[in-house]
């Protein structure tokens, strides 16, 4: 009983730091009502363990320790895809960034020198196109 009460404290607790820290627009509501329905399947394995291996051999799968193993890997699994994703948008930002401020750095140090080339805009699509070629 001790042991289930310091478990449902700790998914609380957890579910709580999240909730009020992730103030930012980075989680969006269907990750925070995801966590919040995990949270709640998590307390009722906690408290309820016969309906949870009642449910899983309902699954086909013989133990509940089992069925929550194998939720932790696909809730991992979708958690890892979510953040491989996150990354791409970053690196590509940051792509884009460094190709700019090259760009700008290169008209300056031209500019410099006395070299007049025309002003280059990114498409964002990642080749820049000099104004007078762009229709």
């Amino acid at each position: 009983m001790l042991i289930q009460i310091l478990l449902v404290l700790a998914v609380l607790g957890l579910l709580f730091l999240f909730v009020r820290s992730s103030g930012a627009v980075y989680v969006q509501a269907s990750k925070r009502i995801a966590l919040v329905l995990f949270a709640l399947a998590n307390i009722y394995a906690v408290m309820r363990p016969d309906d949870l291996t009642t449910i899983a051999r309902v699954l086909g799968v013989g133990r509940g320790t089992d069925l929550v193993l194998y939720a932790l890997v696909v809730a991992f699994m979708a958690g890892m895809f979510s953040f491989y994703q996150r990354f791409r948008i970053v690196d590509r930002r940051y792509t884009e960034l460094a190709r700019t401020v090259a760009i700008r750095e290169a008209e300056v140090v031209n500019a410099e020198r006395g070299v007049t080339t025309p002003p280059v805009v990114s498409t964002g699509e990642g080749t820049p196109v000099p104004t007078a070629d762009r229709t």
